[in-house]
C-alpha cells in the first residue's frame, strides 16, 4: 500500500473513473432488460396483486430487473390495463420497507430524490445527513433535474424551502450544492489549484480560527477534477490531508457536509460505500438510506460501490444485505444489487 500521497496523485494522474463523468448504465447492477415487454410485464404484475394475498416474488422478479425507464413503461402499460396507478396498487397492496422500496423503483430517479430531500426537510427538524448525502454527491444536471421536480409538486422553489430550513454556515454551502452550478470541467489548473491550495491552508490550520467562507466557496464551486488536484496540492503543503483539516478545525453539519464533498470528489463509489455501511452499521438498519443508495444508484455506479465495500471492509455488500435485512425488501435489494462478489 503507498502513502496517502501517491494515491492522491495516481488518482489525479488516471483521472480515475469519477462517476461524476461515467455515462449512466455503464457500471449499474441493473441493466435494461433484453426482449422487454411492458405489457407482458404489467399483466404479471396485474396478476401478482389479484385476489387475496400478494406474490411478493413476482413483483421484485419484475420490478427489480428492469431499467428506471422501462418501469416508467409498465406504469403506462398497467394503467392503460387497470385504469389504476401501479404506484397505488403498490402502496395498497404491500406494506413498509417493501413498500417503500417498490415505490422507490417505480418512481423516476429526479422525482425520488425530490421526495428524499422533502421527506427530510419535513416536520420538526432537519434530516441533515439525507440532505449532505444527496447534495454532495450528485451531479450538476441531476441537481437541476431534482430542483425542477420540485418545483413541479410544490410550486415552490427548492432553494428557498432549503433558505427557510436551515441556517449558518451549513446553509450557506449547502445552498451553493443546491444551485447544481459547480464548475464545469474534466481537467485542472495546477497552478490554480496550488492557489486555492494555499487559500485553504491559510484559512485554516495556519491561523487561529478558521475562515469557513474560504472552504465553502473553493469547495462547494470548483470542478471536481481541480478539487482533486487540489487534494494532492494541499497535502504536499500542509503534510496533512485536506479531510485531516477539516475534521481538526470544524465541527457539526459543516463538518460533515464539507468531508462528504472531499470524499466524493476523491473516490464516489467509496463514499457511497461507506453510507451503505453505515446505514447496516449497529442497533437497527437506516432503512432509507439504504433503499436510497441502492435504489439511486442501481443503474450509474453499484459495481464500484460493491467493489469498494470489499476493499473497505473484506467482505461483501451481499454479504452485509444478507445478515442485515430480511423477507421481501432483504430479497429486492439482494436482487438490485446482483450476484455475490
Amino acid at each position: 500500500m503507498g502513502s496517502l500521497l501517491d494515491d492522491l496523485e495516481s488518482l489525479v494522474e488516471e483521472n480515475a473513473l469519477s462517476t461524476f463523468t461515467a455515462k449512466g448504465g455503464e457500471r449499474g447492477t441493473v441493466k435494461p432488460k433484453a426482449a422487454f415487454d411492458a405489457d407482458k410485464d404489467a399483466k404479471a404484475l396485474i396478476k401478482a396483486m389479484k385476489g387475496l394475498g400478494t406474490n411478493e416474488k413476482m413483483l421484485t422478479d419484475v420490478l427489480a430487473d428492469r431499467s428506471s425507464a422501462q418501469r416508467q413503461l409498465i406504469c403506462t402499460a398497467y394503467q392503460k390495463a387497470t385504469g389504476r396507478t401501479l404506484l397505488k396498487d403498490l402502496k395498497d397492496e404491500t406494506s413498509g420497507d417493501f413498500r417503500n422500496l417498490l415505490v422507490a423503483l417505480v418512481t423516476p430517479p429526479a422525482e425520488y430524490d425530490c421526495h428524499e430531500v422533502m421527506r427530510a426537510i419535513k416536520g420538526v427538524g432537519t434530516e441533515r445527513n439525507t440532505l449532505v448525502e444527496i447534495f454532495s454527491s450528485r451531479t450538476n444536471q441531476e441537481i437541476k433535474a431534482l430542483s425542477e421536480a420540485f418545483f413541479k409538486e410544490t410550486q415552490k422553489q427548492l432553494i428557498s424551502k432549503l433558505e427557510k430550513e436551515l441556517s449558518g454556515d451549513f446553509s450557506k454551502a449547502l445552498l451553493l450544492l443546491a444551485q447544481g452550478n459547480r464548475e464545469p470541467g474534466t481537467k485542472a489548473d495546477v497552478e490554480k489549484a496550488r492557489e486555492d491550495a494555499k487559500t485553504l491552508y491559510s484559512a485554516g490550520e495556519k491561523k487561529l480560527g478558521t475562515d469557513e467562507a474560504k472552504f465553502i466557496d473553493i469547495l462547494c464551486r470548483k470542478s471536481i477534477p481541480h478539487i482533486r488536484q487540489i487534494l494532492v496540492e494541499y497535502k504536499n503543503i500542509s503534510g496533512k490531508t485536506l479531510q485531516q483539516s477539516i475534521e481538526a478545525e470544524m465541527s457539526g453539519s459543516l463538518e460533515k457536509l464539507l468531508v462528504a464533498v472531499v470524499k466524493c470528489a476523491e473516490n464516489l463509489p467509496a463514499y457511497l460505500a461507506e453510507c451503505l455501511h453505515d446505514s447496516m452499521k449497529g442497533g437497527g438498519t437506516d432503512e432509507s438510506t439504504l433503499t436510497r443508495i441502492m435504489v439511486s444508484r442501481s443503474e450509474i455506479d453499484l459495481l464500484d460501490i460493491k467493489t469498494e465495500f470489499k476493499k473497505l471492509y473484506n467482505y461483501s455488500l451481499h454479504s452485509a444485505l444478507q445478515s442485515e435485512v430480511s423477507g421481501d425488501y432483504g430479497d429486492c435489494l439482494k436482487a438490485i444489487c446482483g450476484g455475490d462478489d
